[in-house]
């Protein structure tokens, strides 16, 4: 168990690891420190064909960036925010 995040170090270590075991056939670890995207992309790789598996690396490097960028989380709130607004709008006669 885990008791701290992960340093950026650590998570390519974790990455790597990660997509070394997708591409030798094996399905992504839970409770690795990899956000959603990230696990997404690597569940992608698992879920193909062998002879296409290395086509979708460089999708997985892009999730990790933006893992590390912060850009993945931004996206995510900025999603959550909109459906939140979504939901204030179908109900115009309720404080907000």
């Amino acid at each position: 168990m885990r008791h701290r995040r992960p340093t950026d170090q650590e998570l390519r270590q974790i990455f790597h690891a990660e997509l070394e075991r997708v591409l030798a056939g094996g399905g992504p670890r839970s409770c690795t420190g990899l956000d959603n995207d990230t696990a997404e992309a690597l569940w992608a790789i698992a879920s193909a064909e062998p002879v296409d598996r290395e086509t979708l690396v460089p999708a997985a490097y892009r999730a990790f960036a933006g893992q590390l960028d912060g850009s993945n989380a931004a996206r995510w709130h900025e999603e959550l925010e909109r459906r939140f607004e979504e939901r204030r709008q179908r109900r115009p006669g309720e404080a907000g």
